[in-house]
């Protein structure tokens, strides 16, 4: 069976707000990764948002046993496939993600959010890469 890799830095890390609700039914492992790009808070609707960037992002890789888990964090994210990328909150995509010391590990999910939206939404910039 195919394992399932998503990159999170928000609230579905181990121990943020969603990580029991939506993670830990299927979880495998969990290990400390970093992504390329840009973070961003939004302290009035309490989690964050990467964008595509130069910088580094820290998070967690989640390895999930069940590939309908992908399903479940999609609607937490507000992403759907099938809509105009302008209606979702956030966009799925597959990048490279790496151990803290810049080894690869590998692809993985992860959610973006368009830059304009973030500034529609009064991102404050993260220049640590880590939220909280």
């Amino acid at each position: 069976m195919a394992l399932l890799r998503v990159f999170v830095y928000g609230t579905l890390k181990p121990g943020g707000l969603y990580h029991q609700q939506y993670c830990v039914a299927h979880l495998v492992e969990a290990v400390s990764a970093i992504a390329q790009g840009t973070l961003y808070d939004f302290p009035q609707l309490g989690y964050p948002a990467m964008t595509e960037g130069d910088g580094w992002v820290q998070g967690d890789l989640l390895t999930f046993s069940n590939r309908q888990t992908l399903a479940h964090l999609d609607y937490l994210e507000d992403y759907d496939e099938h809509r105009p990328d302008h209606e979702n909150e956030y966009q799925r995509q597959e990048i490279t993600v790496f151990t803290p010391d810049h080894q690869p590990l590998g692809q993985a999910w992860a959610y973006f959010m368009k830059p304009q939206r973030v500034k529609d939404l009064g991102g404050i910039l993260l220049p640590s890469g880590s939220w909280p």
